[in-house]
């Protein structure tokens, strides 16, 4: 079996000394959605983390990873994240402002350091998957891990 490419997503692990293991899978284009991703590898739900990109008004983005199972609640996410109101980033600008596609985001490795929050969810789980910069690409790394490579708030935003 070949090599899984580095992407930027592990190249900032490893130069935290964040140690993961990189997951490759077979995805559809059609179905980008993260419950695929759980029943693959036969994780739980609340073990696979979605990673969505929000941007004010003025500009400012913000990065939300919640259980692929569960849905944002824009009124908390704005709250954590001191603005009025947030919109998700268009789908088109998603590339030019992370450096990621649709259906491989991932909260690390970003273009620039956004500020990232993440549901509270995650403090009930050992391990967490997200995307590892590539469609068919997890990193599955420790839930307090993820949180200091992207230094970031845990708060409840879901519904």
């Amino acid at each position: 079996m070949a090599a899984i490419k580095k992407t930027n997503a592990m190249r900032k692990l490893e130069t935290l000394g964040i140690d993961y293991k990189a997951l490759e899978y077979e995805y559809d284009e059609n179905d980008l959605d993260g419950h695929h991703v759980a029943e693959y590898f036969g994780f739980g739900y609340e073990e696979v983390f979605k990673t969505l990109v929000t941007k004010t008004d003025d500009g400012n983005v913000f990065v939300f990873c919640l259980s692929v199972d569960d849905e944002l609640d824009m009124k908390k996410c704005a709250t954590a994240a001191g603005v009025k109101k947030l919109n998700m980033l268009h789908v088109k600008d998603l590339l030019q402002t992370t450096g990621y596609i649709r259906g491989g985001c991932s909260p690390i490795g970003m273009k620039k350091d956004y500020p990232v929050i993440i549901d509270e969810l995650i403090e009930i789980v050992d391990e967490v998957s997200v995307s590892g910069g590539a469609r068919g690409l997890q990193i599955r790394l420790r839930s307090e891990d993820l949180i200091k490579a992207v230094n970031a708030k845990v708060v409840s935003i879901t519904q």
